[in-house]
């Protein structure tokens, strides 16, 4: 199963866009659908072996829904398994999106927070947490310049990553859906004043 996961998450990372200087996110609808663009399909999650066990639960349309608590519920909880799960991360975010009623494409596709690329300087950052609440010294092996050093390390240093990630985690996710659920009853409220404003200049 960890290889078909793997699969699938090769070929969602295929699926996210490069961003050139001018392509900025500047409006949180630019997020938006820059998110629906990246996003593995219904199609793609529904046929992969993995969530098989799941296709009864994946019929309810309120799980792809692009709602507003759908998808900050569903960023958090891909950020959440993103960080602290290593493996089978798609099919563990799919499992709590379908039981929080979240949006199960933005559960999925978040985890890919954590790649080949982006694991090293995270982990280091989670390590560097975990010293600091647990008063544990850092080797003079790690360099900051070079957070794949700490990949060497991990049996030595798995606990009090774990400790760094396990406290990092869930206040991401929660930042994150505060973030997103702000930002988009912020950006409503915006366009129905501009709406009203409109119709009160209308002859």
């Amino acid at each position: 199963m960890i290889r078909s996961v793997t699969r699938c998450v090769k070929r969602l990372a295929d699926r996210i866009p490069t961003l050139s200087a001018g392509a900025a996110l500047k409006t949180p609808h630019d997020f938006l659908e820059r998110l629906r663009t990246w996003a593995p399909s219904r199609q793609t999650l529904e046929s992969h072996p993995s969530l098989r066990a799941l296709a009864p639960y994946l019929a309810d349309p309120k799980l792809w829904h692009w709602s507003r608590r759908g998808v900050a519920a569903g960023v958090a909880i891909g950020l959440f398994v993103g960080l602290l799960i290593p493996v089978a991360q798609i099919l563990a975010a799919a499992v709590v999106a379908v039981f929080l009623r979240a949006n199960v494409p933005v559960a999925a596709g978040t985890t890919l927070i954590t790649n080949p690329l982006t694991v090293p300087p995270i982990y280091y950052l989670a390590y560097q947490i975990g010293a600091w609440l647990t008063g544990e010294e850092t080797p003079a092996s790690f360099s900051g310049a070079d957070p794949a050093t700490l990949l060497n390390h991990l049996q030595e240093i798995g606990a009090t990553l774990f400790i760094g990630l396990g406290v990092s985690a869930p206040l991401v996710a929660l930042v994150s859906y505060l973030l997103i659920t702000n930002v988009w009853a912020w950006r409503v409220a915006s366009r129905r004043r501009r709406q009203k404003q409109r119709v009160c200049v209308m002859p």
